[in-house]
């Protein structure tokens, strides 16, 4: 990679960081406090549904625009910038109703699972799986 590239690169990283870091400013999630106390027993919070979807979509924006982002610096092939928003957009549209759907039933379906879910719909996690299946999809054109 160029230098240019590796700083670029930095700052994106640094930007999706940065809105983990910042989250309790930047987002409206009364759940924030609830699953860093790791308790099950953990009296279930008050909250608005609007800002909450809101806030949870807003912060779904910012992360696939730093992730598409990452991925077209990584491999500058747009056909793949596309496949991965589509692939990030299509694992929201399934977790995020089933977020809310356990914040409708106050985590009655199971805590770790209403986590996980969680952490599916405000971390760019499908990123995660994206950059080695499009390394390995490119070790595999480059080898025929």
């Amino acid at each position: 990679m160029r230098i240019y590239k590796v700083i670029i690169f930095l700052v994106l990283l640094s930007a999706l960081v940065g809105i983990r870091m910042a989250e309790e400013q930047l987002f409206y999630d009364p759940f924030l406090k609830y699953f860093k106390a790791a308790d099950k027993n953990e009296i279930f919070p008050s909250f608005e549904w609007l800002p909450l979807v809101a806030s949870h979509f807003f912060r779904f924006i910012l992360n696939l625009l730093v992730s598409v982002a990452l991925v077209q610096l990584l491999f500058m092939n747009r056909a793949w910038t596309v496949q991965a928003a589509a692939l990030m957009v299509m694992v929201f549209l399934i977790t995020f109703p089933l977020y809310l759907y356990c914040v409708y039933t106050n985590f009655e379906v199971g805590y770790l699972f209403s986590f996980y879910m969680r952490r599916f719909v405000i971390q760019p996690l499908i990123l995660l799986l994206i950059v080695p299946l499009f390394y390995y999809r490119k070790l595999l054109l480059r080898a025929r």
